[in-house]
Order: C-alpha cells, then structure tokens, then sequence
C-alpha cells in the first residue's frame, strides 16, 4: 500500500514510517524541512499552512497520515534580513485552515482514507464542542483537535481517528517536560488540576495502534485510546520520578494558576512557552477513553505505565544522559 505520514520529522511520525515500512507498505514522508527527516525513505517538501506541494506529495497515496499540530507560535521566514511570521493568526485558526486545505488535496488526489491522532475529550464534549463552552470545559487546544478531527473525516468518508493524551515516548513533549521538571526542580509545586485522572498511553502500543489503523476495517469514526492505567497527573509525576531514582516532594496548590505556571516551567525546561500554556490550559478535567475496545480492536496488548517510562528514559539516556539518573 502506498502511504504518506506528515509530520515525518516529529516524534509519533518518525516512528511510525519505519514501522509501517517493517509491515511492507511504500511510505513517503512529508516535511516541511526535508533535511530534518533522517529516515530511510522518500521525502517530499509540502506545507500545509501553505498547501505548497501538497499535491504533490498526495500523487498515487492510498492513506495519508495527519500528524500535524500548531499549538505553538507561527513558523517564521526571513523577510529583509528578519524573521517574520508566516501567519499571525492564532493556533486554533492556522490549524484550521491547514486541515481544509490537507483535506482537499486529499479528496482532489482520490486518497482512500486519512488517519488522524487527536486527542481525548472531556466527558461529555463531544466532536462539536467548542472551546468556550461553559459546560464542557474544553481547551482551545483540544477544541482544535476536535475541528481538525472532523474536518478530515468529513471530508474523505473512510478516515479514521485515534484520539490520545499523554504518550509516553523518548522524545514526546508532554514526557519531557515532566521530565525536565522533575530533574530540575527540588521541589514540585502542583495545581489543582493535579487530582484530575487521564491514561497515559506507551509509544510503542500508540504506533502500532497506528499502523494498523492503516487497514482496519473500522472507518469514518473516532476511537479514543489509553494505556492500562488510570492515572491522576500527581500519581504521574511521583512515579515518573521513583523511576528516576530521586525524590522530590510536592507542593499541593490550592489555585490552577495555568499561565503564570506554564511560563514558569517553560522557563525551567526551555520549552516553548506558548506549547506549554496549550498542553496545561487541557488539564482541566479528566481526559479519559470513552470506552477500552481499541487495543483489543488492534490485537496490542498494552505496556504498564512504569513498562513505559522505564523504556523512554531508557531511549532518551541513549542519546542524551539524565542529571538525575
């Protein structure tokens, strides 16, 4: 089958493209860079915030996919000897508008089917709500998923949608975020969001539910994924820690504080500010799977959460040592 995986350079889409090549599938990676792919496979430049190349890229594929995100600020081009945003539209619109136009291309190239990752919703939000919904407490970040989810799934009828939250992963941004701040800091101040509960999801059981979405039967729906384990986001972080081997007590805070907190851990991990403030503004509720069928649907039998950490810091120490460890 012939495929093409966005995002090739990010963490889930650079390991997903040899995975799927291992099953026998002809994959082309798309990139917005080429030059940072290091892969072994056929690399096409497109950007979809620009729809340059897509139809290109999209020539003969059969599947297509998305594993795309714009939580943080605009791409920049130099412009006069500066840098200069490529969009200064918000995130949520950028995503929007790269979606429609992936979309397109897609329907305009025949391709069978898009597959997306999203992430999981509040209980009770559903594909429709919107951001500012007063009863459904739903994240700008999360109500963009929700658009681009639909988007791609109206727009070619046997898509498919895999919805997530926290992957466990050597080079996942949520992970290491938690990480960095458990090394750094001596002591972990945590908000109210700490008591809410979520299932944080192995990469290796994320790729392979992935790959097989490729050619599952199942189509033109969502299905919400999660690890084993219910986990509140202090349970997290304390075990991310003892797998570390350090202790570091926690500080629990009466108050959210979301945008002083995120600049504060931006600040601590180098981390892009406005990426951290998006990842913190969804921790407020419960992120849990709908239902539990997907592993079973995808035949993965699903790795424990410290399985999981144990294996990405061990991926992680591979190519960069821990302070910590």
């Amino acid at each position: 089958m012939r495929i093409l995986v966005t995002g090739a350079s990010g963490f889930v889409g650079s390991l997903l493209v040899p995975r799927l090549q291992e099953q026998g599938h002809e994959v082309r990676a798309l990139a917005r860079e080429p030059a940072r792919v290091q892969l072994r496979a056929e690399v096409v430049r497109a950007d979809a915030d620009t729809g340059e190349g897509l139809a290109r890229a999209l020539d003969e594929i059969e599947v297509a996919y998305y594993l795309i995100h714009s939580m943080e600020r605009a791409p920049e081009r130099a412009e006069n000897g500066f840098a200069q945003p490529v969009s200064s539209a918000r995130f949520e619109e950028r995503e929007r508008m790269a979606a429609e136009r992936f979309a397109h291309a897609a329907q305009t190239a025949g391709v069978r089917r898009i597959v997306y990752l999203g992430g999981l919703l509040p209980a009770g939000a559903g594909s429709g709500a919107h951001a500012e919904g007063e009863h459904t407490r739903i994240s700008r970040h999360l109500a963009s998923r929700a658009l681009v989810e639909r988007t791609l799934l109206d727009a070619v009828a046997d898509s498919i949608a895999l919805r997530a939250s926290i992957v466990i992963g050597a080079r996942s941004r949520s992970f290491r975020l938690l990480v960095r701040l458990i090394e750094r800091m001596p002591a972990l101040p945590l908000p109210a969001w700490r008591e809410h509960r979520t299932q944080p999801i192995d990469a290796r059981d994320m790729i392979e539910m992935l790959a097989g979405a490729a050619i599952t039967d199942v189509r033109g729906r969502a299905l919400d994924v999660g690890g084993p384990e219910v986990l509140s986001y202090g349970e997290m972080v304390k075990r991310i820690a003892d797998s570390m081997l350090i202790a570091r007590p926690t500080v629990a805070l009466g108050a959210t504080l979301t945008p002083i907190t995120a600049r504060v851990a931006a600040a601590i991990t180098h981390e892009d500010p406005q990426l951290v403030l998006r990842l913190m503004e969804s921790l407020g509720s419960d992120l849990l799977p709908a239902d539990d069928h997907a592993a079973d649907l995808f035949g993965v039998k699903l790795h424990s959460f410290d399985a999981a950490v144990e294996h990405a810091l061990g991926e992680w120490e591979r190519s960069e040592p821990l302070a910590a460890r």
